[in-house]
């Protein structure tokens, strides 16, 4: 249940962020270009909280003047649906505008301006997402070594000559300091159907270069397992078959295992290593297990009942324990990375770029069926990795708000109405008409975007749901 809670706030803090900034953007620029705001509005439906802010009217009403709603501040409100939120402005196809506070209504302002205040909020979302690959490289980052542990035989990558130890040090012009790294650039230039270039160092310290064939990467980039399938894995450290840690209310509590057991042999087969004997585990659901364990120098024996969990369409085998893991041993396997003030501006924008087109070719693969729509997140997907990464910690969670955010401002281009691309394309087509678009053709536009707004809502609802059951 804590587990649950804990999703649901990192989501609710993590969308509050995220539409926060978006419209932030939307609000800033109006107020600046000189639109008067009246609501910036996080959430949708009923407010939970608002309050009016200082009176933001550009030309305030004449001595003897009527009072209007524009003689009043912006109406900041916090409501209770957190999936988006809206900035509303002067506008005359809204209502009513006296006539000294025209020039300070949306729809009368040039195309260019317009134009630039519907543009900002996914441009603050790009925004956003730089400022926080910038406080990350300033600050400090500690991954993974992009270190091969081992290469599948036959695979594409034993067909580039990769070997285990190798050690990645670019893919194309890219440094690749950490395996999250290596996984950021391959996924990018594994979209192109063009060769990748990879420098690496091996085992007697020389470098080399491998090269990935473009056209077999195509495709493989599906869940975000590109790596592995094309036969690469990571290197781990070995770790003994030692338990640090059993769970209550699970098989190996009832078998009467403890913390400090090692396991020397499963039905007689030996054990050298805390991952062959889970691979063990894993592919015997629902078997009866003898383990010989040894405990305060004697040997013993325990029959476990091995549990299981759904993965996929597959049924996994677990008894529920943890690996005793000894202090330093994962330190020759991480490496920290930061950067200067001044060097990590040029990494952000770069990231923030490189996955920006990474997104769009995506979304372009899916449209044309080259690309599975399983790799679409829907809410649920998105909450459960907010989860996660909050869990991990506040370096986890940026990196996460900054994808997420660049999601939005790449989605939010997009030129389908409702959406922010769907206005600057009629703002587009007005520049080159020479007038705006009529109220019919918008209207039709609106309802057509808002049939594929809520396709997409859909399928991505569905995706998720499917995804969770499996």
């Amino acid at each position: 249940m804590g587990s649950f809670l804990f999703t649901v706030v990192s989501f609710i803090v993590a969308l509050g962020i995220l539409i926060t900034v978006h419209e932030f953007g939307h609000f800033w620029v109006a107020r600046k270009l000189g639109v008067k705001v009246l609501r910036f509005s996080i959430g949708f439906g009923r407010p939970l909280f608002s309050f009016r802010g200082r009176k933001d009217t550009l030309q305030p009403p004449t001595a003897g003047g009527e009072p209007g709603e524009a003689d009043l501040g912006t109406e900041y409100v916090v409501a209770a649906i957190p999936l988006g939120g809206y900035v509303k402005m002067l506008d005359e196809r809204e209502g009513d505008v006296p006539a000294r506070y025209l020039d300070q209504a949306f729809n009368r302002k040039p195309v260019a301006v317009r134009s630039a205040i519907v543009a900002a909020g996914p441009l603050f979302n790009f925004a956003f997402a730089i400022l926080a690959f910038w406080i990350i490289g300033v600050t400090g980052d500690t991954g993974s070594r992009p270190w091969v542990g081992s290469v599948s035989p036959d695979s594409i990558a034993a067909k580039a000559g990769f070997q285990a130890d190798d050690e990645f040090i670019a893919i194309g012009d890219v440094a690749t300091p950490t395996w999250e790294s290596v996984v950021y650039a391959m996924l990018t230039d594994s979209t192109s159907g063009e060769d990748v270039t990879v420098r690496v160092r091996v085992t007697d310290g020389m470098e080399r270069i491998r090269v990935l064939p473009g056209e077999r990467l195509l495709g493989l980039a599906e869940d975000g397992q590109l790596l592995s399938r094309i036969g690469l894995s990571p290197k781990r450290p070995r770790i003994e078959p030692v338990i640090g840690r059993v769970v209550e209310g699970e098989p190996a509590r009832d078998a009467g295992l403890l913390e400090g057991d090692r396991v020397l042999a499963i039905d007689g087969e030996p054990v050298d290593s805390w991952s062959a004997m889970v691979e063990y585990i894993q592919a015997r659901p629902g078997k009866v297990l003898q383990l010989t364990i040894e405990r305060a120098g004697e040997r013993q024996q325990r029959q476990v009942v091995v549990g299981s969990r759904q993965v996929g369409e597959q049924s996994v085998g677990r008894i529920g324990i943890g690996p005793l893991v000894p202090e330093g041993l994962f330190d020759p396997y991480r490496v920290e990375i930061r950067y200067g003030p001044v060097e990590a501006v040029g990494v952000a924008l770069t990231k923030t770029g490189d996955m920006s087109l990474f997104m769009l070719k995506m979304l372009g693969r899916m449209l044309t069926g080259e690309l599975s729509v399983r790799n679409l997140s829907g809410p649920i997907s998105i909450a459960q990795t907010a989860g996660k990464t909050a869990s991990y910690g506040f370096t986890q969670f940026m990196k996460f708000l900054a994808l997420v955010s660049i999601s939005l401002g790449v989605l939010n281009l997009l030129p389908v109405p409702v959406l922010d691309g769907g206005h600057l394309f009629f703002f587009l087509l007005e520049a080159v008409k020479g007038s705006p678009l009529s109220e019919r053709a918008q209207a039709l536009g609106q309802r057509v975007g808002l049939v594929i707004l809520l396709g997409l809502m859909t399928l991505a609802f569905y995706v998720d749901i499917t995804r969770l059951f499996q």
